[in-house]
C-alpha cells in the first residue's frame, strides 16, 4: 500500500456518521449542501428547491437544502440580509414540506435558536461567528447536528476549539466545513492541508466551493466579487482529497442574485458541474475501499 491510499483510508475510516434525513455524512456516498445564499422570495426558492432535488434524484446525489433567512455580516447595512427569521423560516419550512428536503440554515444569536431547531435539521454556525461559545454550546444543547463552519481566521487544527465545546454540551452530532483561509488583505485562499486536518476531528468535512472564491471588500453584486474561474480546480481538489459532502450555493440567475451574486453558481449549470466532481469521488473510495 502506498503512502497517499493509506492516509486516505485513515481519513475516510476515522470519520463519525451524521444522519440527516436521508443523508449519511461521513457514509461512502458524497452528499450534496446546496440552495440559494439567502431566502429571497417564496417563488424563487420553490422552483429552486424543486430543480435541485431533481438534480439530486437523476445524480443519486443525496440533498440538503441550504439558504439563510438572516445574513447578518453583510459588509454594509444597505445590502439584503434576508426576510428575517419569521418570513424566512415560514417559507424554508414550505420548502422542507413541500419536497420532503431536510434544511439547513444559519444562526446568529443563541436567542434564535428555539425557532430555527423546529424547521431546520441542521443548525449552522456561520464562520465568523465559530468561536462564540454561548452560541456554539447553546445549539450544541438541541441535540441537533451542527455545521461548524471553519473561521477564515483559525488555522484548520484549532477548529477543535469549537468541537470540543459541542461536545462538551453533549452534542457528537457535528460537521465541519471549510471555506477558505484569509489570504493577506481582502482575499481568501484553500489550503488543502485543511481538508487532511479537519478530518482528524473525526467528522464529516464538507468543502464551501462558492463562498472560498469570494473576494473581501468588493460587493457581491460587483463581478468581480468572485473568481468563478477557479471553481471547476478548487471543486475538483477538495473530492479529489477526501471530503464528505459539497456546499454550492446556486441561483436561477446569479447576476441578480440579492446576495453573494459574484459567486453563486448558475442552476442550469449545476448539474453538468457536479458530474465530475461524483466521478472523482467514486474513484477515490473506490481505491481506497
Amino acid at each position: 500500500m502506498g503512502f497517499g491510499s493509506g492516509w486516505a483510508i485513515y481519513f475516510i475510516m476515522s470519520i463519525k456518521k451524521v444522519n440527516i434525513g436521508n443523508v449519511v455524512a461521513g457514509d461512502k456516498q458524497l452528499f450534496l449542501i446546496t440552495g440559494p445564499c439567502v431566502v429571497e422570495d417564496e417563488n424563487l426558492m420553490l422552483k429552486t428547491a424543486e430543480r435541485v432535488k431533481g438534480i439530486s434524484e437523476r445524480l443519486k446525489l443525496p440533498l440538503i437544502f441550504k439558504s439563510s433567512f438572516l445574513k447578518d455580516n453583510r459588509s454594509s447595512a444597505e445590502y439584503y440580509q434576508g426576510p428575517g427569521m419569521d418570513e424566512g423560516l415560514k417559507i424554508l419550512e414550505k420548502v422542507k414540506k413541500t419536497f420532503n428536503l431536510p434544511i439547513i440554515s444559519d444562526i446568529h444569536y443563541p436567542d434564535q435558536i428555539n425557532a430555527v431547531r423546529d424547521v431546520v435539521d441542521v443548525l449552522q454556525i456561520p464562520a465568523y461567528l465559530c468561536m462564540q461559545t454561548t452560541l456554539v454550546m447553546e445549539a450544541a444543547r438541541t441535540g441537533k447536528p451542527l455545521n461548524l463552519k471553519h473561521g477564515q481566521f483559525l488555522a484548520p487544527e484549532n477548529m477543535i476549539k469549537p468541537v470540543q465545546k459541542a461536545e462538551t454540551a453533549g452534542n457528537n452530532n457535528i460537521m465541519l466545513t471549510e471555506r477558505g483561509y484569509t489570504f493577506g488583505y481582502n482575499d481568501l485562499v484553500v489550503d488543502p492541508r485543511s481538508f487532511y486536518e479537519l478530518g482528524q476531528l473525526g467528522y464529516p468535512v464538507i468543502f464551501d466551493i462558492t463562498h472560498s472564491i469570494r473576494k473581501y471588500g468588493i460587493p457581491s453584486a460587483d463581478p468581480k466579487g468572485g473568481a468563478r474561474q477557479y471553481l471547476p480546480t478548487l471543486s475538483r481538489a477538495g473530492v479529489a482529497a477526501g471530503v464528505d459532502g459539497i456546499f454550492i450555493e446556486t441561483h436561477p440567475n446569479p447576476a441578480v442574485a440579492l446576495c453573494d451574486a459574484a459567486s453563486q453558481y448558475r442552476l442550469d449549470d449545476l448539474e453538468e458541474f457536479l458530474k465530475p466532481l461524483i466521478e472523482i469521488h467514486n474513484l477515490v473510495r473506490k481505491t481506497v475501499s
